[in-house]
């Protein structure tokens, strides 16, 4: 059999009734292709299927690939996250895939980790990572996890300073999370296009075109502490020269509904329902059991735009409540669901989306429309901005604001609980940390 039509690889899997799809990668040294048949799975929050890999040789070699000899390749599984499937999913697709795709280069250096615990993928950046690209190795990261363990790297890789040899690691997303707001942001334009397939972050196995990861840092009032363990443990801060805490994150930071939401759905109870624990948490946050109106969250809020000169100033919103404060680097926060439609794919920008106090049923109508490609941002009752930074500041909240529920703050799914008369503020990073692997 010509070596072009040669089954290489045959998953193990039995064959189901599903819908094939093909993709095509390049090997490392550009001289063959791996063809990969995959098979949707039934669930489609569920990752697909690899049926079969083929080879077959290219000429001419593509020579655009062979700097990619050079870098260590970390492969990371979150075990945890999403519906648990990071593993299976490496073995079955994943490892079949690079097996194949780097199999002639016998200089490539291939590590993998597993996660331990929700502190893994902060550990092994700060020990191992940072180090590594601090001394100026290249590194390529493939990341079979959520939105989580990109904040894991970019806080470990920003936690020292950078030398003048720092390597900004290579990032292969693989979306084994809940939500995944990251990929699908990245991937919008796909995700629109009904006829463009989801790979599950397959396709860009081994590409070699990366952008720069955008982030932002969330700086907090000394007292602010993270939660852990589902809440029922706390822990200090990292703080930056001024004692401050400080969180760095590239999706999202949030006050109101939309951090409450997070906070409150994460649990082993929660999670096993997947993405719809967010609908469920909302469901109890805006129709509270005694009949009264959703909570009315009170603190000053300020927005930072930066003019030509660079510095710009903070503008404080009118509003003294508040139900929805979201800043975001990224236009969807699962894939149906977007919350900025003027963002696009790793841009840098950052927009505001806010309301104000209302019903149950007005809040759900609103965010009923993020469904329907971002058009809450046309609504009457909604802000939409682009912004340099968000503070919010909670010393109006009197007795009302007693209870620190009410003072989460959501950094990329980290909760942090702000101290009565805290703050927090947010801002655009211009720093190069890491890059994201595109297709």
């Amino acid at each position: 059999m010509a070596e072009s039509e040669q089954t290489v690889i045959r998953s193990s899997v039995p064959a189901k009734q599903g819908r094939d799809f093909t993709i095509t990668l390049p090997s490392s040294n550009g001289t063959y292709e791996a063809v990969a048949v995959l098979e949707h799975n039934e669930d489609a929050a569920q990752p697909p299927r690899l049926v079969k890999v083929t080879r077959r040789p290219v000429a001419p070699p593509n020579t655009a690939s062979t700097a990619e000899k050079q870098r260590t390749i970390h492969i990371i599984l979150s075990v945890g996250s999403g519906h648990r499937k990071a593993e299976e999913f490496f073995e079955k697709a994943v490892n079949p895939l690079l097996s194949l795709l780097y199999r002639p280069e016998g200089s490539q250096i291939f590590q993998r980790h597993t996660t331990q615990s929700e502190t893994s993928i902060l550990e092994l950046t700060n020990d191992f990572l940072f180090p590594a690209a601090n001394s100026g190795k290249p590194l390529r990261i493939i990341l079979l996890s959520g939105d989580g363990g990109i904040v894991d790297l970019v806080n470990g890789l920003s936690s020292k300073p950078q030398s003048h040899e720092y390597v900004a690691p290579q990032v292969t997303l693989l979306p084994l999370g809940t939500a995944n707001a990251l990929y699908h942001s990245i991937n919008a334009n796909a995700n629109a296009n009904s006829s463009t397939e989801n790979t599950w972050g397959l396709h860009a196995l081994s590409s070699t075109t990366c952008k720069p990861l955008p982030f932002f840092t969330a700086s907090f009032s000394p007292g602010a502490r993270l939660l852990v363990d589902e809440a029922r443990a706390e822990e200090a801060l990292p703080t930056d020269e001024q004692g401050n805490g400080k969180l760095h994150g590239a999706v999202v930071c949030s006050w109101g509904m939309h951090a409450s939401l997070v906070a409150d759905s994460d649990s082993s109870e929660y999670r096993k329902f997947g993405i719809d624990r967010f609908k469920m948490a909302a469901k109890e946050a805006l129709y509270p059991s005694d009949g009264s109106a959703p909570h009315a969250y009170k603190g000053r809020v300020s927005v930072l735009k930066r003019g030509d000169g660079g510095a710009g100033e903070w503008t404080p919103l009118p509003e003294q409540e508040h139900m929805y404060v979201l800043a975001t680097l990224v236009s969807n926060l699962e894939q149906p669901f977007c919350i900025s439609p003027a963002s696009k794919p790793l841009d840098g920008s950052l927009h505001l989306v806010h309301f104000g106090p209302t019903s149950g049923d007005e809040a759900m109508r609103i965010m009923g429309l993020a469904y329907q490609g971002g058009k809450h941002v046309d609504d009457a009752a909604v802000r939409y901005e682009a912004i340099d930074g968000l503070r919010i500041q909670f010393d109006n909240g009197g007795e009302a604001d007693a209870d620190g529920r009410w003072r989460r703050i959501c950094v990329d799914g980290k909760i942090v609980r702000v101290e009565k008369d805290g703050w927090v503020e947010i801002r655009r990073e211009e720093r190069r940390l890491l890059d994201i692997v595109v297709a």
